[in-house]
């Protein structure tokens, strides 16, 4: 039998050139598994974004990122094991919501009080967002066929004056849509960026016609009808909350619109966020031009918000004469 000398240095029952071949490879062992820890380690540190990446992203200092989060406990990024931040892509969302707050003349404080309520709501209600940012909005009690006449005049004119317009719809249900689909094609094919909402059942992508995000029952645009087109020719943002009613009962809608350039932006941010969340990279390469506060109106502009009252008038004559049963009572949910 081998004996094991006091150090230890030989394997029991082993020679002593045999004891020295083992430990080798015990040792490398130890190696390669200190390899992979590694390897995780640096996995992990590659993972999210780095302070450096949101600070440019963003276009704010680090140091202000720094200060904002020993002040206010904002934004909260995850530590690794080597101390270093990682943030996410909704963490950079939310710094951009900070940001616009404070170019919109907000307090630090509230600014980041209003991104942490985004984020605590990521499926928001349009017509609830709007309506509390914008309090001089006096919402109307509108029934159906006026907000028919009402979305085809924005849409006529944006037709008519925008011709690259970011464009955002909410159809409520699928077959709403499908019965004025070919105005939204017609819509998409000159605009920047068209993007409709309803219950659908999955995100599509169509050719030459507005992309398709589906909303779920339970969320508050489930109950919203709402038209923005934003673009330099022509800012117009229509939404509209429906009243719960019975079965019988006439579709009523409380009702908010306008062409302000700035009120229209931050209907296109709120409703991109909500598209963000099914479907980020319709809306990934939006995030610069979003965030860029408003042009503010100008005479074409205004123009243009006579030409929707003007046009809104024309539909109204039309279904007159019509008795209530023309296609614009029909065209949309």
């Amino acid at each position: 039998m081998g004996q094991v000398s006091g150090s230890g240095a030989r394997a029991v029952g082993l020679p002593h050139d045999r004891a020295n071949a083992v430990a080798p490879r015990c040792f490398g062992v130890r190696a390669r598994g200190e390899d992979r820890d590694k390897a995780v380690s640096e996995a992990d540190e590659d993972s999210g974004l780095s302070i450096g990446d949101i600070a440019s992203r963003a276009g704010v200092g680090e140091g202000t990122l720094r200060m904002w989060e020993a002040r206010y406990g904002f934004p909260t990024p995850r530590r690794l094991p080597s101390g270093h931040r990682r943030y996410s892509e909704q963490d950079l969302e939310r710094v951009h919501a900070v940001l616009r707050g404070r170019r919109e003349g907000l307090s630090l404080p509230t600014a980041i009080n209003r991104a942490r309520r985004l984020e605590a709501e990521p499926r928001p209600s349009i017509y609830g967002a709007i309506r509390e940012r914008f309090t001089h909005l006096h919402p109307q009690l509108l029934p159906k066929h006026t907000l028919v006449w009402l979305s085809h005049a924005i849409e006529d004119e944006c037709a008519a004056r925008a011709p690259r317009p970011l464009l955002f719809a909410c159809f409520q249900r699928e077959s709403f849509y499908r019965q004025v689909e070919y105005r939204w094609r017609n819509l998409a094919a000159s605009a920047e960026r068209a993007i409709v909402l309803a219950d659908f059942v999955r995100v599509r992508k169509p050719r030459h016609a507005p992309a398709e995000v589906p909303i779920r029952a339970g969320d508050p645009v489930m109950r919203e009808w709402v038209i923005v087109c934003d673009a330099p020719e022509l800012s117009a943002f229509l939404a509209g909350w429906e009243r719960p009613h019975e079965p019988d009962d006439a579709r009523r809608f409380e009702t908010i619109w306008t062409v302000e350039p700035t009120v229209v932006r931050e209907a296109a941010r709120t409703c991109s966020d909500l598209v963000a969340q099914r479907a980020p990279e319709l809306v990934a390469d939006l995030r610069e031009r979003l965030a860029s506060p408003a042009l503010p109106a100008e005479e074409p502009q205004l123009r243009a918000a006579v030409e929707v009252a003007t046009r809104v008038t024309v539909y109204a004559s039309e279904s007159r004469f019509a008795n209530g049963s023309g296609t614009a009572g029909q065209a949309k949910p």
